[in-house]
Order: C-alpha cells, then sequence, then structure tokens
C-alpha cells in the first residue's frame, strides 16, 4: 500500500525522525509495561509510595508514547508498537518477575529510566539538524523522565 499520510520532510529527514520516534515509543512502551509490572509485585515498607510513584511514571511513559506515536504519524512514518517489535528492539534493562522488594523496584526503575535516557539523548541530536521540531517533543520527553529519574534516585537510602 503506497503511504496515505505524505510529509513536509524530505526522504531523509522523515527516516531520521521517523527511526528515532520508532524507537521512542518502543522503549516507552517497555518502560511502561516495567513500571506497570513492578506496581503489581513491589512488596515492603515503603510499598505505598512506590506503589504510587509507580502509577505516575506508567502515566507519563503511556501519554509520551502517543505523543511520539502521533507525531510519527504526522511525518507519514507509521508507528510499530506491537509486542514482537517492542521486545526486540527496546533499549530497556527489563525487570524480574515475582515480588520485588522496594528497594529493588527502585533500582530497577532508576536503570531503566536511565536507558531510556540515555537513547533519548542520542535521539535528540539526531534529529537536531533533520526535524527541530521531533526534537523538541524528545527534548521535553527527556527533560520530564530526567526528572522522574532523580526522584527515584532520592528514594534511595
Amino acid at each position: 500500500m503506497t503511504n496515505p499520510i505524505t510529509s513536509t520532510l524530505d526522504a531523509g529527514q522523515q527516516k531520521i525522525a521517523g527511526d528515532a520516534l520508532q524507537g521512542t515509543v518502543v522503549d516507552l512502551i517497555d518502560l511502561s509495561l516495567i513500571a506497570k509490572q513492578a506496581h503489581w509485585n513491589v512488596i515492603g515498607k515503603n510499598f505505598r509510595s512506590v506503589h504510587l510513584a509507580l502509577d505516575e511514571l506508567v502515566t507519563a511513559a503511556r501519554d509520551f508514547t502517543d505523543a511520539a506515536a502521533e507525531r510519527a504519524t504526522a511525518i507519514g512514518v507509521s508507528p510499530d508498537g506491537r509486542s514482537a517489535t517492542v521486545s526486540t528492539t527496546a533499549g530497556t534493562k527489563g525487570f524480574g518477575e515475582g515480588w520485588t522488594k522496594d528497594e529493588q523496584v527502585i533500582a530497577a526503575i532508576v536503570d531503566n529510566l536511565a536507558a531510556v535516557v540515555d537513547r533519548l539523548r542520542g535521539r535528540i541530536a539526531d534529529t537536531e539538524a533533520a526535524d527541530p521540531v521531533t526534537q523538541d517533543l524528545l527534548i521535553g520527553i527527556t527533560a520530564r523522565l530526567e526528572q522522574l529519574h532523580w526522584m527515584w534516585q532520592a528514594q534511595v537510602d
């Protein structure tokens, strides 16, 4: 099928921005799934605060996923958030199965946020010349995830 959505970007710009947005979509989908898995399985003395903070992270990741996917669509790139794509291309660190102590959850979330932010920073650099609009979106996402990264780190004793 021919692409029904045309872009104001040239083919090279579209490829660079599309690749950056696709990588962002899969990383954020996986981050939201990791946070939800942790949310269901966290135990420990700080259960309630960690449980609630995980919901905040899930909401942010889902909202940012939608923003990145819609930007991709707007530039004529079909986003791919299928589970097989996410599982094979996300740059997250993952999360174990079963009940998990709050300290371990915090450490895993810090590691996963750092991995996503690191990849986002690379995409920010990649999109600077190709598509400043996409770059601006990625900068905003990165700023919020860095804030969450700080807040999760601040919970470590």
